[in-house]
């Protein structure tokens, strides 16, 4: 009985040391779990405030400034606002409560109740939403934080970092703590983005409806209030469908807010969004923004395209704009100066600085509207560059890949597209039999440009022109040989490679952005190389031809150091049988021309097949263009020519010889890529930099990859005329230079069996390019 009683007490014992045990470890769990969410919480503090001491300051002017970016030139000067000067800014007593209401009840219904200037109950709320849809569907941002992020924050979406989120949570609570209620609403509804260059829904009613707030019925005041979420797409001209969707979300967050009556928001609902809406117009813009148009148009696309918002964000945006060369280039085009055949006739033109990119001007068209952001013609690829291809995609690599002289003899015969019965001409209808590669560029002949990229491979030829910023398909046909789709921009961009011996900048119109908070981004580069000295020495040489005696005399300017090539398209058989008459004019016209300080291109034509054709003094209408301009430019600038590299040698060869052979006397001037010279010329063991000959663009490159080992190496080592490589790279570029050599041959029969199979694809294309100058 006794051993019962003992047996009984030790289980209680036991049952008890158990629970106790047990107690003591969930006192343990919560105690851990409780300096867990301390930490966590003493830490998030700690991180906000050190994130929340960067704030930038934000002061009351800021907060009633218009919600646009400056545009800035290199040289520091304030150009202009994208917007700020259309902006009607509407005071607190004059804001109608039915606007306050529906901005209110759309953006932040709890903003009157809110005294922090964040709203946690709206933060976990979208947090939740989002959760849910696994997408940034909804927004915890109050009225007030909106207002933070359009005065001195970037709304791009790179931007929206941790840091940033503390900062602008930091300073709504101080602009909470310094403004009533409606003075932060008056700053709201001042600054909101409304399209078409419209700051402040005081502007926008105006704009849209020729009204002042006061007098808009409820649903134009909803649309008003409706539209800063998205500006474009809520577009009632563009996109009323979507417009009135979005006024019809506003009218019904104001009936849950008990804002409007039921009555009211059925009678709202029902109206018309054309209802009293204005029909679509431009505002009347300054002098400079007529001129300058066309290039605020494409600073703004990049802008966008580096993921920033030139309309909210509040930049500072320093562009590449010459304004006094933009001025010269507009009057050039519009006052008469320069002949054109008609008034109808027009013209697309981009001058470059080829030492880093920036473009310094840019024409859009000639007698421009006055329409904001307009057609810009110096940007449209959906023309035929004719002959102003040649050097980028048929001598360029032709020299780059096979080691070709300026002596090279080409043939200039009857030729008809392997694969068809398509007859190609020369632009005089005529053929000159055999000539040297100079010559043939220099008078611009059609038929040994096909025969030397059929030569060349055009899968090759277009990795060689795309590094140069001109996108040629590779699977196209070899007419492209004599003409291909680029814009005056692009084919600037490409010239200027070879401006510069081989490094080709991009060209840009934005070199910096500065935003509110002190972000930085700058733009320029050292460019990349993408040719070798020789290749870009040996077609300026030749195109220096083309002004003084060649196809470009129009465009001669006395004593320059100069080069250019010409380009002309004729009409295709099918617009000919609209236009009989047509048939002895071209339909485009082109020059790019350049000097080591600028780089010039310029088209010229119709917008429309009906408007004309360019005939008379018109077809010369380029070249005096890029003359007048030119000769501009040059005015202050050193005349500076291109210094022969050590990698090209030169001498005269008897005129027609082949192979080459150096003459006694008399004879023309060629050159001759160093190994690859006559016997006795040039061909010694002379020591020249073989890294700045380097680069990306290796002849055995069928595929237009550029991303192995070697060529990253190659990359880094030629981005810059001066670069230093190592002495192991060096010598291994030394050693692959002979068996390169030795494979010439083949890789010239290789690339030709290449150009027969592409031939399959010519049969349609050359219907449109081969009467092409």
């Amino acid at each position: 009985m006794a051993d019962n009683n003992n047996m009984k007490r030790e289980s209680r014992r036991d049952y008890h040391g158990r629970r106790s045990s047990g107690s003591h470890l969930w006192v343990k769990i919560i105690k851990w779990i409780f300096l867990i969410v301390l930490l966590v919480v003493v830490s998030g503090i700690g991180l906000f405030a050190f994130y929340a001491k960067d704030a930038p300051n934000i002061s009351q002017d800021q907060l009633q400034s218009g919600g646009t970016s400056g545009l800035y030139t290199n040289d520091g000067k304030f150009l202009l606002s994208l917007g700020s000067e259309k902006r009607i800014y509407v005071r607190n007593k004059d804001i109608p409560q039915q606007l306050k209401d529906a901005v209110v009840s759309v953006e932040d219904k709890r903003f009157y109740k809110d005294h922090l200037g964040v709203d946690p109950i709206r933060i976990v709320g979208s947090m939740v939403t989002n959760a849910k849809s696994n997408s940034i569907a909804a927004g915890g941002s109050t009225i007030t934080q909106q207002l933070v992020k359009l005065t001195v924050f970037s709304t791009a979406a790179s931007q929206r970092t941790l840091k940033r989120k503390a900062q602008e949570a930091w300073l709504a609570m101080k602009v909470q703590h310094e403004f009533s209620k409606d003075q932060v609403l008056e700053f709201y509804i001042n600054k909101v983005f409304m399209n078409y260059g419209n700051y402040g829904m005081g502007t926008a009613a105006n704009y849209y409806y020729n009204k002042t707030l006061k007098q808009l019925d409820l649903a134009q005041t909803a649309l008003i209030a409706g539209m800063p979420n998205a500006p474009v797409a809520y577009d009632p001209y563009l996109y009323p469908q979507k417009a009135r969707y979005r006024r019809n979300i506003v009218l019904k967050t104001m009936l849950e807010n008990d804002k409007i009556t039921k009555s009211q928001y059925n009678q709202a609902i029902n109206e018309q969004i054309t209802k009293g809406l204005r029909p679509r117009h431009s505002n009347n813009e300054s002098k400079i923004r007529k001129i300058d148009d066309p290039y605020i148009k494409e600073v703004i696309s990049e802008v966008k395209s580096k993921g920033f918002d030139p309309y909210n964000d509040n930049l500072k945006i320093t562009i590449n704009i010459d304004q006094k060369a933009q001025n010269k280039l507009y009057k050039l085009a519009n006052n008469g100066s320069v002949p054109f055949t008609n008034d109808k006739m027009q013209v697309g033109a981009t001058v470059v600085d080829p030492n880093n990119g920036h473009v310094v001007a840019i024409l859009g068209g000639r007698h421009l509207p006055s329409v904001q952001l307009g057609l810009d013609r110096a940007v449209q690829t959906g023309r035929s560059t004719g002959s102003s291809i040649k050097p980028v995609l048929d001598y360029g690599p032709a020299i780059q890949y096979l080691n070709w002289s300026t002596a090279k003899m080409i043939d200039d015969s009857k030729y008809v597209y392997p694969g068809t019965n398509i007859q190609l001409y020369d632009w005089d209808n005529k053929y000159d039999g055999m000539m040297t590669m100079r010559k043939a560029l220099e008078q611009s002949r059609n038929v040994p440009a096909v025969k030397t990229l059929a030569e060349v491979g055009v899968k090759r030829a277009s990795a060689f022109a795309r590094r140069m910023g001109v996108n040629v398909p590779a699977s196209s046909g070899l007419s492209v040989a004599i003409g291909a789709n680029a814009s005056s921009l692009q084919m600037t961009g490409a010239y200027s490679a070879f401006a510069t011996m081989g490094i080709y900048h991009k060209p840009q119109f934005v070199s910096k952005i500065e935003t509110p908070d002190g972000l930085t981004r700058n733009y320029d580069s050292n460019g990349v190389r993408v040719m070798k000295k020789s290749t870009a020495y040996m077609i300026t040489d030749m195109l220096k031809g083309v002004i003084k005696h060649g196809s470009g005399t129009n465009a001669k300017i006395a004593n320059l150091h100069q080069a250019g090539k010409t380009g002309t398209v004729k009409y295709s058989d099918e617009d000919l049988a609209k236009y009989p008459g047509y048939n002895s004019t071209p339909k485009d016209s082109w020059f790019v021309g350049y000097t080591r300080s600028y780089v010039m291109g310029v088209w010229t034509g119709y917008d429309n097949l009906k408007d004309g054709t360019i005939s008379g003094v018109g077809q010369q209408s380029a070249q005096l263009l890029y003359k007048s301009m030119m000769t501009y430019l040059m005015n202050n600038k050193p005349n500076l020519d291109w210094k022969q590299p050590k990698s090209v040698v030169g001498a005269r060869i008897v005129n027609n010889s082949n192979p080459p052979e150096v003459a006694s006397s008399g004879g023309t001037w060629q050159l001759f890529v160093r190994g690859h010279a006559p016997a006795g010329v040039g061909n010694s063991a002379t020591s020249y930099d073989e890294d700045d000959e380097e680069t990306d663009t290796d002849s055995n490159d069928n595929t237009g990859t550029t991303n192995s080992p070697a060529t990253a190496k190659s990359r880094s080592s030629s981005s810059s005329e001066n670069g230093s490589t190592n002495q192991s790279s060096r010598s291994q570029r030394a050693s692959s230079k002979q068996s390169r050599t030795q494979s010439s041959a083949s890789s010239q029969a290789q690339s030709s069996a290449t150009s027969r199979t592409e031939n399959n694809n010519e049969r349609h294309e050359q219907e449109n390019s081969s009467s092409n100058d």
